[in-house]
């Protein structure tokens, strides 16, 4: 039985918006942030139904609202505007844009250059890496200090004491997600890099194995970390 020794994951929120609160959501990313009376002039609702539009919004995490700067006599307007939350809602091509960056760079400097990328990219992952487990004593502290990092990268990681392995005093880091996935996808080396970068952040006293591949037809990522001695 493998048991979980990390806090529980991230949360990943993914509502379902209906017609009418997706044309407010549009609208709110049309205009900004903006008060009751002006987003159903703009719409032709009515206030009270912007009202109940907005606030189911809010309880999704969607929208948010706030008082803006007295301007006169009487209390500043409300004014609602989108959370970081809503922004996914709304396309997003960083990914094409990072394969396409990603070929051009092959077409302009050769697999060689790609690669030469790859590697400054992961000295400065490990480096950043270090920085974080620096203050962290044992393995474990270590491992799940990393996993945070990697869940705020969007990773969604978590560590599980590794009650399969033949060493004792193993972990195993496992990423449920990878927000890199398309360009991994496109250029294997970013891959192959990860396991240079865990080794080089948790240093030569650690083993890192990868036992689990999301591009090798695995559901996740998972890395089994033990001592060597």
């Amino acid at each position: 039985m493998i048991a979980t020794t990390s806090a529980a994951l991230p949360p990943v929120a993914s509502p379902t918006v209906t017609d009418a609160k997706r044309r407010v959501l549009d609208q709110l990313k049309h205009s900004g942030p903006n008060t009751v009376p002006t987003l159903a002039a703009e719409l032709g609702l009515t206030q009270p139904a912007i009202r109940q539009h907005l606030q189911a919004l809010k309880a999704n995490g969607l929208t948010d609202s706030s008082r803006g700067a007295p301007a006169g006599r009487g209390r500043p307007a409300v004014r609602w505007a989108l959370t970081a939350l809503a922004q996914e809602l709304f396309p997003d091509r960083h990914a094409d844009l990072t394969v396409e960056l990603i070929q051009a760079m092959r077409e302009s400097v050769g697999e060689a250059g790609v690669n030469a990328v790859i590697a400054a990219r992961a000295g400065h992952q490990i480096e950043a890496y270090r920085e974080r487990l620096a203050t962290k004593d044992g393995l474990k502290d270590r491992v799940e200090a990393l996993a945070d990092q990697r869940s705020r990268e969007g990773y969604m990681a978590e560590v599980q004491t590794d009650a399969g392995s033949d060493s004792a005093g193993g972990f195993l880091l496992i990423e449920h997600h990878c927000p890199i996935c398309d360009a991994a996808a496109e250029c294997q080396g970013l891959c192959a890099g990860e396991l240079d970068v865990f080794r080089g952040a948790l240093g030569p006293e650690v083993e890192v194995e990868r036992i689990e591949h999301l591009l090798s037809d695995g559901d996740r990522c998972v890395y089994r970390i033990s001592p060597t001695t």
